[in-house]
């Protein structure tokens, strides 16, 4: 697969139906996006070695059990602890060859089987932390996919906020603090992640890669273009800055000011 044939792919991902879209698979476009001299086939074969081993717990454990025992004991996927900056742990080819990762990405492996069990399995976008909520016969639980699937008590989800900066009155909400999120907006989550830290280390073709993901993978968005401009702001593309602030512009008018103030300061620069 090469660049080409991975954005042509994240452009399809982006027009799917929100029931539809294909986690693990866009998942290793994005993969392949950034590096594509790597064969994604290691990941699919993990997706589904992650689906036998789940199918075959269901048949005598809990679904959450089941989960976290088929993906943090029988495919050994867990946090990555010591090197938690590594660029390796956002990346769903490096996380399934190191086994260890970000939350999120973690996730999608969790998601993938899961989904393919018929489990109710979906993304939280907890601040600061990425968690799974899983509905059984007692209610939904939270999973923590970074600490090999537990169980987080909802006093612990309080005590979690809190500490992002959240007030005691949300905090206490679990029923927002739990609000599930679509497979898409997971692995925009991952691609957020990359572009921070990329811009973070000014690694602006990295960074500007990661944008353009997000753009593709929600085409109705035009933030992503606005970060697309700055990486190549920051590369000294100014034309291809530009470009980019136009479709922010057609995207959504009230990025318009924002976007036309921004395009005018690059302009200047160009003059």
């Amino acid at each position: 697969m090469t660049r080409d044939d991975a954005e042509e792919l994240l452009l399809d991902a982006g027009g799917a139906e929100d029931g539809e879209f294909p986690l693990l698979e866009a998942a290793i476009a994005c993969a392949i996006h950034e590096d594509p001299t790597r064969d994604p086939q290691s990941a699919r074969d993990l997706g589904r070695v992650g689906v036998e081993r789940l199918a075959n717990r269901l048949e005598r454990e809990t679904p959450e059990e089941a989960l976290a025992e088929a993906m943090a004991g029988d495919l050994r996927l867990a946090g990555d602890l010591f090197t938690h900056e590594d660029p390796g742990n956002a990346d769903i080819l490096s996380v399934c060859d190191r086994r260890k990762g970000l939350p999120v990405a973690l996730g999608i492996y969790y998601l993938h089987a899961g989904r393919r069990c018929g489990l109710n399995v979906q993304g939280v976008d907890f601040p600061g932390h990425f968690l799974l909520r899983i509905e059984t016969e007692e209610g939904p639980l939270a999973l923590d996919p970074f600490s090999e699937g537990r169980v987080v008590l909802p006093s612990e989800l309080t005590r979690r906020a809190l500490h992002a900066g959240l007030t005691p009155n949300v905090a206490d909400r679990l029923d927002r603090l739990m609000a599930p999120v679509t497979d898409r907006a997971v692995l925009i989550r991952l691609q957020n992640t990359i572009f921070a830290r990329a811009s973070a280390a000014r690694d602006y073709p990295r960074a500007e890669r990661a944008a353009l993901r997000r753009a593709l993978l929600d085409p109705t968005d035009h933030r992503p273009w606005l970060d697309v401009a700055a990486a190549r702001e920051g590369q000294g593309a100014l034309a291809g800055a530009l470009e980019a602030l136009a479709r922010a512009t057609a995207l959504d008018g009230g990025a318009a000011l924002a976007a036309r103030a921004q395009r005018e300061r690059v302009r200047l620069r160009l003059n």
